[in-house]
């Protein structure tokens, strides 16, 4: 009998540091989803920038050529 509660009580602790051992991966995984979108943003924004400096660009362009052909 006291065989069998010692086996319980390992098996126990085993399954214990499997759950804690899955409880970190899963603290992980949602951490670097986290980076992950905030790395998204910011490339949206660095691209949204670049868009906005490209259109006042050609604006400017256009501006110019309007200026040249009067």
């Amino acid at each position: 009998m006291k065989w069998s509660g010692a086996l319980l009580a390992m098996t126990l602790t085993l399954a214990g540091c499997g759950v804690a051992e899955t409880g970190v991966s899963a603290g992980a995984a949602t951490e670097s989803a986290a980076q992950q979108a905030a790395q998204a943003t910011a490339a949206q924004d660095q691209v949204r920038q670049q868009i906005d400096a490209a259109y006042r660009e050609a604006a400017e362009q256009r501006r110019a050529a309007e200026a040249d052909g009067r």
